[in-house]
């Protein structure tokens, strides 16, 4: 399970930023109706696409970082 594993919880963390963001870049109504509430889950997908916009660069670093990691493994 990903909640017990730490690095299969920072994969799905990075998966679904990277998924956010990209669906915002694609299709901005879908992720900007939910930022009035930030307590669903919705609120959290548009927070996510935020954290994928703003911290890119170290979104990035972290994903080849983590396809390094499970290459090696």
């Amino acid at each position: 399970s990903a909640l017990f594993n730490f690095q299969s919880l920072l994969l799905v963390i990075l998966l679904m930023i990277c998924t956010c963001t990209y669906v915002r870049a694609v299709a901005p109504r879908v992720i900007d109706r939910n930022k009035e509430g930030y307590v669903s889950i919705f609120g959290l997908f548009f927070m996510s696409a935020r954290i994928g916009e703003r911290l890119s660069p170290y979104v990035a670093l972290a994903c080849v970082t983590m396809a390094v990691t499970m290459l090696i493994q």
